[in-house]
């Protein structure tokens, strides 16, 4: 039994070898139809991953482009507001100086029509209402005078000192 049952061993252990290089010849076969389907699928990302990364380069150049384009404008737009800023600045204080001499011209104006105003007054006053002033009061000293003495009802001594009396 003893080589009866080897060969049955034997028989059996290449039986189980067989089916085991069967096992993994039919296992590779299926790795690769996996790694055909994977690599037709790798293939196709590639390709649409290729076409995007163009396009991504594409709009990148577009976009570098474009801010390249807007930050030049908006530094000539820039430079644009501060000349204009620059020019107000400058015409604002022009117009600040020419209003100030105005300004004191026309106080000057003033403090000279104030003072020939006054100069007028002074004149009109010395001139004119003195004088007259004076004559008013000359007549009517002299209306005074000759009422007393044309007048006929002369106060007597003692009238005269009552009158004066009130008054003290």
């Amino acid at each position: 039994m003893t080589s009866d049952a080897l060969l049955y061993v034997m028989t059996g252990a290449v039986i189980v070898a067989g089916a085991a290089l069967v096992l993994q010849a039919a296992l590779l076969l299926g790795m690769y139809k996996a790694w055909k389907e994977i690599r037709d699928q790798v293939a196709v990302i590639a390709g649409q991953t290729q076409s995007f990364v163009v396009s991504a380069q594409r709009t990148m150049e577009d976009s570098r482009r474009q801010i390249s384009e807007v930050a030049a404008k908006s530094a000539e737009v820039l430079d644009l507001a501060f000349r204009q800023l620059t020019r107000t600045e400058e015409a604002l204080g022009d117009i600040t100086g020419r209003a100030r001499i105005q300004m004191e011209r026309v106080e000057l104006i003033i403090d000279d029509a104030t003072g020939r105003l006054s100069e007028a007054v002074r004149l009109l006053n010395r001139g004119v209402i003195r004088p007259v002033r004076e004559l008013t009061a000359l007549v009517a000293g002299v209306q005074a005078g000759a009422r007393y003495f044309l007048s006929r009802n002369r106060l007597s001594v003692e009238r005269a000192t009552s009158d004066e009396e009130m008054f003290i």
